[in-house]
């Protein structure tokens, strides 16, 4: 009977220990960055992340081993950042990831039934939705939050942009802007051989997005080396420099700075005959959670509010002055006055967007705390032959918060420990 029990402990423990194996190599650490560890399992979830969206935008992936180089940096680069909003005290509520996604849908004019079978269709869990959009907005927020002190504005160059604006043209143009960089490290000749042949074969006709993905090690890689759309003063710097006045497909470079050769391609551009702004009248009341008042309690109360408003039995400019806790606004009723909504923080620039005029809003949370919203009224502003001091501002500050923010990524990764593993990663 001892022999009995005894041999069946034995198979028990061989069986633990297989499973615990397994389990290890389910989650085989690939790469230590600073107190954190990258797993094999994130990056493969990353790759077929990435592979899904290829497949669904038509565009070919680079070779398995340049795939996976690029799904490792982007997955260092999130650590770094993510570890150093955990120091700052950095969190998500659920409530607040709620709203973001409710926003989500909202912008993509989907029920929330037809959004999940969507999710599901793709192979995405809900669970694993919610930990990339709270992963998305943490990222989002400590970047503003390390970069926009960063940049200095000057008066001079706001009132010069302004008259250069004011000197141009009606059209405005465009540009979709591909970037492709390539560090130059310790053989100088190699990388500037290799910029030189993928400079060649972009005008030979390859896929600027396919080379972008195996070759480039600047910060959209994985989104094919694509900018989006910009104008001249929207565009970092180095861009603006060469892609004026260049028609689609021009391949420009490669170009040396202190970061590496770049190679720059205009993949399409447009002239815009006249140029419209959406502008937004909103008022508003916030209310900040703390010690005393929690979340719950003080999206509870802003629900109070917009019952009172519904019904009748209160005005919002009355109890904008009375309960809001933004300063600025209080004393006006909660108005904001007109602005463009992408001046607003995320959070606010969705809901305001999504609102018809005279609709009020349920609670929200932003990183200021939560919100009751009315919008006023929407306008759209021709700002082709005029441009405003905020606008100008705007436009200056796109533009070097883009060049801050890439700095800053590059000297979080210099100040940091990262060890890459052996394996297949």
């Amino acid at each position: 009977m001892k022999k009995l029990i005894l041999l069946s402990l034995s198979i028990l423990l061989l069986n633990t220990g297989l499973v615990r194996a397994q389990e290890q190599l389910l989650d085989k650490v690939v790469a230590i960055v600073n107190n954190d560890v990258i797993t094999q399992t994130q990056v493969e979830k990353l790759i077929k992340k990435v592979t899904r969206l290829s497949k669904q935008e038509g565009q070919a992936l680079p070779p398995e081993d340049e795939l996976q180089q690029q799904v490792m940096d982007r997955l260092i680069q999130e650590s770094l950042q993510l570890q150093l909003a955990e120091r700052l005290g950095i969190k998500i509520s659920d409530t607040q990831l709620e709203n973001t996604i409710d926003n989500i849908i909202a912008g993509d004019k989907k029920t929330r039934q037809e959004f999940l079978a969507e999710l599901e269709q793709q192979g995405v869990s809900y669970q694993q939705f919610q930990d990339e959009i709270r992963t998305e907005i943490i990222l989002g927020e400590v970047g503003r939050s390390q970069v926009q002190r960063r940049v200095s504005i000057s008066e001079q160059e706001v009132q010069a942009l302004i008259k250069l604006i004011e000197e141009q043209d009606k059209g405005t143009v465009r540009y979709q802007v591909g970037h492709i960089l390539i560090r130059i490290g310790n053989d100088e000749a190699a990388a500037q051989q290799q910029a030189e042949q993928i400079v060649q074969r972009l005008k030979q006709g390859e896929n600027f997005n396919q080379l972008a993905m195996t070759y480039s090690q600047g910060p959209k890689a994985l989104e094919g080396g694509d900018w989006g759309w910009m104008t001249l003063e929207e565009m970092p710097t180095l861009f603006a420099g060469v892609v004026a006045n260049q028609n689609k497909d021009s391949v420009l470079g490669p170009i040396r700075t202190d970061t590496g050769l770049h190679i720059v391609m205009v993949l399409d551009a447009e002239g815009l005959q006249k140029v419209e702004t959406l502008e937004v009248n909103a008022r508003h009341i916030l209310i900040k959670p703390s010690i005393i008042l929690s979340d719950q309690k003080a999206q509870s109360l802003l629900a109070g509010f917009r019952e009172q408003l519904i019904s009748g039995e209160a005005t919002f400019a009355e109890l904008a002055r009375q309960y809001s806790e933004d300063p600025g606004s209080a004393v006006r009723g909660g108005e904001l006055g007109w602005s463009d909504p992408s001046a607003y923080v995320p959070a606010f620039r969705d809901t305001v967007n999504r609102l018809e005029v005279g609709e009020i809003s349920q609670p929200f949370r932003s990183t200021f705390g939560w919100h009751l919203l009315e919008v006023l009224d929407k306008r759209t502003t021709d700002t082709t032959n005029q441009a405003s001091e905020n606008r100008a501002r705007q436009l200056i500050f796109n533009r070097k918060y883009s060049e801050e923010m890439q700095a800053w990524q590059e000297e979080l990764r210099e100040e940091a420990y990262v060890e890459i593993l052996d394996g297949d990663a």
